[in-house]
């Protein structure tokens, strides 16, 4: 088992900028790759960036590419999501994700744990 908690989610204007963080704790956290989704109201949950266990390679949605970042900290337990040029239709519930290491990267279909969420909502 693996515990997630986000944080840093909040009310933002358009073109500017939130950093969402989220701690692990548990099994061991180089164990997993880590990832962010987002779900905004009477919308699926969608993949939004995923990172590998060593923090050496990343992947993004189309969506976001270019705008946001993901990182992990291993020494620290957490991993982070810088997103810049915040768009209304960014608005979404984000959720951090975590799976075991795989050696494909690559978009997520799904996850094995799971936190709670956090809100974010950006204004036009």
């Amino acid at each position: 088992q693996v515990q997630l908690v986000e944080s840093g989610g909040g009310l933002v204007q358009a073109g500017g900028s939130l950093r969402l963080s989220c701690a692990a704790s548990g099994r061991t956290f180089m164990s997993f790759d880590m990832g962010w989704f987002r779900q905004a109201p009477g919308k699926e949950r969608e993949f939004v960036a995923a990172i590998n266990w060593r923090g050496d390679n990343t992947y993004y949605s189309d969506t976001v590419k270019g705008r946001f970042t993901i990182s992990r900290d291993n020494a620290k337990n957490t991993l982070s999501l810088q997103m810049n040029s915040l768009k209304p239709e960014d608005t979404a519930a984000y959720y951090c994700a975590a799976r075991p290491a795989q050696i494909f990267l690559g978009a997520w279909a799904g996850a094995n744990y799971w936190g709670q969420g956090t809100q974010v909502t950006v204004s036009s």
